[in-house]
């Protein structure tokens, strides 16, 4: 298993863990309404969406290069944030040193 994907499992399950947890907790609507009533909480809220943003934008090209579409991964992005392209990551083919030559 390459250290990649390694990695990316490491992150996503237990983060998949808190996720659905606070999900259960107030909802999926409450996971932002919780961010607007600071100015603390739409710094967080926008760092979150400036760090996808720069995720989508190494992910599409990535998954283009690697025949996977791309937008499926966009979509799961924009309504489960990070979970996505770290699921992303640890489905992705695994290339052997000559294909990637």
């Amino acid at each position: 298993m390459s250290n990649k994907r390694t990695m990316s499992l490491l992150i996503l399950i237990p983060f998949s863990l808190l996720s659905l947890y606070a999900v259960s907790e107030v909802g999926f609507i409450g996971l932002f309404d919780y961010q607007r009533h600071s100015p603390a909480g739409w710094q967080v809220l926008a760092d979150l969406v400036i760090a996808l943003v720069l995720v989508l934008s190494w992910l599409i090209p990535e998954a283009k290069k690697a025949n996977r579409n791309p937008w499926p991964w966009v979509v799961a992005t924009l309504f489960t944030g990070s979970l996505a392209p770290l699921l992303y990551l640890a489905t992705g083919k695994k290339h052997s040193a000559e294909a990637v030559k």
